[in-house]
């Protein structure tokens, strides 16, 4: 299957090297060093599920270079999908799939208003992973799981080949989706509370999970994202906050969410699309947010800063 990893970072950069070790014809987009590390020594990739490498790999910045695909996994920044949308439209075809992998629960949505929403089955990941060094991604903790779907429900045949491809590479598991929505809104359930609590107190998750304060405005901020779910729209089972939590009891303790990596090195962040999104969708449901919208305002100054729009005297 030929294949389009849009965003070759820590995320795209495991699961493309994975579909690649396994036969697929693999394309990486990736820009400036982290791009010419790979096209000269190939991508490195460490793994609690097994070390491997691809070399040669192949990787450029230019998607019109690439041409049309069967599926572009898109693997950029939630912030970075509207103009990453733009960019990629010489990679899609008739047939073409586009799975956006970013956290949050919007990507499908903002993808549409560039390209075709037939072209688009939504999609999640689960990894604890970062880019080493140029051309070297590290996977330090959780199973690689990666789900999608169509957007009605459906297990189209498009869907199931695409799943079936995926299935056939090691160190990642598969799920196609009856409902996928749910599946994200779960996901953003960790990934929201877990971002926001490791950004604000700057602690690794074994520390906030740990201490009965923090850990009480974790509870707290998971139960927020499951009231706004369901004041939303979504069927999620109140079971999956204990969930959660039993997800994030078995994490790495030193293990931190790449948005709290991001915020604590002064670069911009998904934070509008995670806690941001959480008061926003909060305010629609007409649901209260307090943990949320205090990390979100707690944070707000330091992303401004990171994307210069806040002076600092």
């Amino acid at each position: 299957m030929k294949i389009c990893i849009y965003g070759a970072g820590a995320v795209g950069g495991y699961f493309g090297g994975r579909l690649a070790q396994a036969g697929n014809d693999v394309t990486f987009i990736a820009r400036g060093s982290h791009l010419q590390a790979i096209a000269a020594h190939g991508l490195q990739v460490t793994s609690i599920c097994g070390d491997f490498a691809v070399h040669p790999a192949r990787a450029t910045d230019q998607p019109e270079r690439v041409g049309p695909v069967d599926v572009v996994l898109c693997c950029v920044k939630s912030w970075q999908v509207a103009d990453a949308a733009e960019k990629m439209r010489p990679l899609i075809a008739p047939q073409t799939i586009v799975i956006p992998l970013q956290n949050g629960v919007e990507a499908h949505t903002v993808l549409s208003k560039t390209i075709d929403n037939r072209h688009i089955l939504p999609g999640l990941c689960k990894l604890i992973t970062k880019v080493a060094a140029p051309g070297q991604i590290h996977h330090m903790g959780a199973d690689p799981y990666l789900a999608f779907g169509e957007v009605d429900g459906r297990l189209s045949d498009r869907a199931r080949k695409v799943a079936e491809v995926f299935a056939g590479a090691d160190g990642m598991s598969v799920h196609l989706s009856r409902d996928i929505f749910a599946q994200l809104w779960r996901k953003f359930m960790l990934i929201a509370p877990l971002s926001g609590m490791g950004a604000v107190t700057r602690m690794a998750i074994g520390v906030f999970r740990s201490l009965p304060e923090t850990r009480a405005m974790l509870v707290d901020s998971i139960r927020e994202v499951y009231a706004v779910a369901i004041a939303n729209g979504v069927a999620i089972e109140e079971k999956a906050i204990g969930d959660t939590m039993d997800f994030i009891d078995q994490l790495p303790p030193e293990g931190t969410a790449s948005m709290q990596r991001d915020i604590m090195a002064g670069r911009p962040s998904e934070l509008e699309e995670q806690n941001g999104a959480v008061v926003r969708y909060g305010k629609k449901g007409g649901i209260q947010t307090p943990i949320n919208r205090f990390i979100y305002q707690s944070l707000l100054p330091m992303e401004r800063k990171a994307r210069g729009q806040l002076t600092v005297p």
